[in-house]
């Protein structure tokens, strides 16, 4: 296999700028991924502390290892970091998933949906996927209406570990139109 093209820059939006986290992004990830309310629905265990922030960033190897991964989203405006969204490959599956988290100040105005389809649009156009998936528990009802408003449609339905899953699917587009 050859050596993938590593986009550690990602797709720029209106309102937001995708780019690979650094060891600077440090504080809001960790603040990102040990809130109680942005990780309730992710499966994901909370980081427990910045060093380990540092240390997963520094350590991340999605970009290198498949050419892409997921990205800070950058509020232009601010240059504040307000979250994440990207594709992640996820070997046990063999398929392509689009993910995204947010600081709950965030939620509610769009950017999730603007990031979830960029992320979309990149994987289909720039990595030139055939099809991207996400897996959201149906509770998560702003991730449900994310993937609807992006045009995703529930694929299937399953357990995981006692938590009935939904998981949805994208096709790349037949035509620019799509």
């Amino acid at each position: 296999m050859n050596e993938p093209a590593s986009h550690r820059t990602g797709p720029e939006t209106q309102r937001l700028l995708h780019r690979a986290f650094t060891v600077e992004d440090a504080v809001v990830a960790f603040e990102l991924n040990s809130n109680p309310d942005v990780m309730r629905y992710t499966g994901d265990t909370s980081l427990k502390n910045v060093a380990e922030a540092r240390r997963f960033i520094a350590n991340y190897p999605d970009f290198e290892r498949y050419g892409f991964g997921r990205w800070a989203c950058v509020l232009k405006e601010s240059q504040t970091v307000i979250g994440f969204c990207g594709l992640k490959y996820l070997r046990d599956l063999d398929v392509v998933d689009v993910g995204y988290r947010f600081l709950p100040q965030y939620w509610g105005q769009g950017l999730a949906t603007e990031a979830c389809m960029a992320s979309l649009d990149f994987g289909f156009s720039k990595l030139g996927l055939a099809r991207i998936f996400a897996f959201v528990i149906p509770a998560n009802v702003g991730s449900v209406r994310v993937l609807a408003k992006s045009g995703m449609q529930v694929d299937s339905e399953f357990d995981c570990d006692g938590i009935a899953t939904h998981r949805y699917v994208k096709h790349r587009p037949t035509s620019a139109h799509s």
